[in-house]
């Protein structure tokens, strides 16, 4: 869902008033290689709209590398950068793009659960400077569920493999495990927090998820 207010149009409305070099702050979990699809899709969108790196755009692009804790930092840098606006993608960039700047403009590209997380207060009016896209993966959970039994008749248990830390995570938690329940389907939690090797919790949870699907034959 797009969210109204007025970070919606920072660099649009701003073309009409005189020409300068315009700065965009890309908050993101992964570097830009990995990123690279989202990444250019970002740069030809602002193409579209004139603004071209080398000639009137920089962008300042910050990674987490995965690791949440550093979107605090991060969010910091780019507002020393005195960027334009922030792009952001996932509930804690936005979190911390929001909590780094009243004043700059923070645009969503993905947020899971904006309003449940308190990054906005509202979807029609989420006011601030932050707007965007929500996902609403806890209201879509349930039904995910139903589809996934549909497709799997039989199924035992579901994995749910995320970083609890990310403030969408627990909420998110409950709604899987309450619909799960309601079905007779056992949760089971993989916190990627409590891996010591990520090949080995991914394998873990694959086997789980296997075990589930080959009980419904």
């Amino acid at each position: 869902m797009l969210l109204g207010g007025a970070a919606a149009w920072p660099l649009a409305a701003r073309a009409q008033q005189g020409e300068r070099l315009r700065r965009v702050g890309v908050l993101e979990t992964i570097s830009a290689e990995l990123n690279a699809t989202n990444f250019e899709a970002l740069r030809k969108g602002l193409r579209d709209l004139g603004y071209i790196e080398g000639q009137n755009l920089t962008i300042e692009y910050r990674s987490a590398e995965g690791q949440v804790d550093r979107f605090p930092r991060l969010a910091e840098e780019l507002v020393r950068a005195q960027v334009d606006v922030i792009v952001t993608r996932g509930t804690p960039a936005a979190f911390a793009a929001k909590n780094a700047t009243p004043t700059i403009p923070v645009v969503m590209a993905a947020s899971g659960e904006p309003l449940a997380t308190g990054v906005i207060p509202g979807l029609a009016r989420p006011g601030g400077n932050v707007t965007g896209l929500s996902a609403f993966t806890n209201a879509l959970i349930p039904k995910r569920i139903e589809l996934l039994t549909a497709a799997v008749p039989g199924v035992t248990r579901i994995a749910f493999l995320q970083n609890m830390s990310n403030p969408v995570a627990p909420p998110q938690w409950e709604a899987l495990n309450s619909a799960a329940r309601s079905l007779q389907i056992e949760p089971l939690l993989l916190d990627v927090r409590k891996m010591r090797r990520r090949g080995a919790r991914v394998r873990d949870g694959k086997h789980a998820t296997s075990q589930c699907a080959r009980r419904g034959q």
